[in-house]
């Protein structure tokens, strides 16, 4: 039997949260502490904080 799965077809969103957990444990493996910090997490994942903008990160959705 054959798989429904076309070749060559790419989740998008998959392969950006698949990079997303790879740097984050890349970072985590890196660190010497046993957790990283909420800021650690939002630097590595380029998201922005609500306490203040920064030009090089993309902003948390609303909901979030």
């Amino acid at each position: 039997m054959t798989s429904p799965r076309r070749a060559g077809v790419h989740d998008h969103v998959a392969l950006d949260e698949i990079e997303m957990c790879g740097d984050l444990m890349i970072a985590a493996s890196s660190s010497g502490e046993d957790r990283l910090t909420p800021a650690r997490i939002d630097e590595v994942l380029k998201v922005a904080r609500p306490d203040g903008p920064d030009p090089h990160r993309v902003p948390l959705p609303r909901n979030a």
